[in-house]
């Protein structure tokens, strides 16, 4: 279904209510709240940081790495989270991910938020020192300061959450993206974010199967938004993928790649582990 079509059929009164954006609320709010203090720290260190993006090697592109003619994987570092609470506590992020990049990974994401999901910038820093791949910095990106950040550690590309950011501060983020050479994963729940997605210009899409504000996962999102992307975007899907059926299923319903973190994250052999996901054939939208 050609997604201009289905936004069009909305009558006014739906359409005058989906476009309105408000601050998330729940466990969004909160994480977002600690995320400001953190760019409050990185403000003053913004010199520094311009200095360090300027002179930051280029890194492979997360976009290529994701075409194929099979559900692309990409391999999540991830130590605990406010779903799940602890996950792998002591995960070694460069060993994790020769693991990964072993068993056939096309990129990596690395959770870089503290508080909520234990994990640091010098993870990625590890990565990048450890591998070759792509990699994704999975964080709630609410401040161009944090995509200086981003580049000086070593990443490919950033996540940006349409939920988090109000319509103009999306625009700002991703001509912010742009200007350094960063990817940028934009992240949506609903169509009416895909929607916004969609007209920010967003080359990669990742469908959220997640609610953000209240942690509940609904599987019929991907059903819904995948089919959604159009052909020439690299749609992703995220949460709650755990096997191979789980990867069949939304290659079904168009998936290029899909994000798996917390069975990945906590997997004993993880070079197995991913070895198992990847074979899956991917299905044109």
């Amino acid at each position: 279904m050609d997604a201009e079509y289905h936004y069009s059929r909305r009558s006014p009164e739906v359409q005058a209510r989906v476009t309105r954006w408000g601050e998330p609320r729940g466990v969004l709010g909160q994480i977002l709240a600690g995320t400001r203090s953190r760019i409050q720290a990185l403000r003053l260190r913004s010199g520094e940081l311009q200095r360090g993006a300027a002179n930051a090697r280029s890194a492979p592109s997360l976009r290529s790495a994701l075409r194929s003619d099979s559900v692309a994987v990409i391999a999540e570092l991830k130590r605990r989270s406010p779903s799940k609470g602890d996950i792998n506590v002591g995960l070694s992020a460069a060993e994790r991910t020769r693991a990964y990049a072993a068993g056939g990974a096309a990129a990596i994401s690395v959770l870089t938020e503290p508080t909520h999901f234990g994990g640091t910038t010098e993870d990625l820093a590890a990565v990048r020192r450890a591998v070759a791949l792509p990699i994704l910095r999975k964080d709630f990106h609410l401040d161009p300061v944090q995509l200086l950040e981003a580049k000086v550690v070593g990443a490919s590309a950033v996540l940006l959450i349409v939920r988090a950011l109000a319509p103009a501060d999306l625009r700002k983020m991703m001509d912010a993206a742009n200007a350094l050479a960063l990817e940028a994963l934009v992240e949506v729940h609903t169509d009416e974010e895909l929607r916004r997605a969609v007209d920010s210009g967003a080359r990669l899409i990742g469908v959220n199967s997640r609610d953000l504000e209240t942690l509940d996962i609904d599987p019929a999102t991907c059903e819904w938004l995948l089919p959604l992307v159009p052909a020439d975007v690299i749609a992703v899907a995220e949460s709650g993928v755990r096997s191979a059926t789980d990867i069949a299923r939304l290659a079904s319903f168009g998936a290029d790649a899909a994000l798996v973190g917390s069975s990945l994250s906590s997997a004993v052999d993880a070079e197995a582990a991913v070895r198992e996901l990847v074979s899956i054939p991917r299905v044109s939208r």
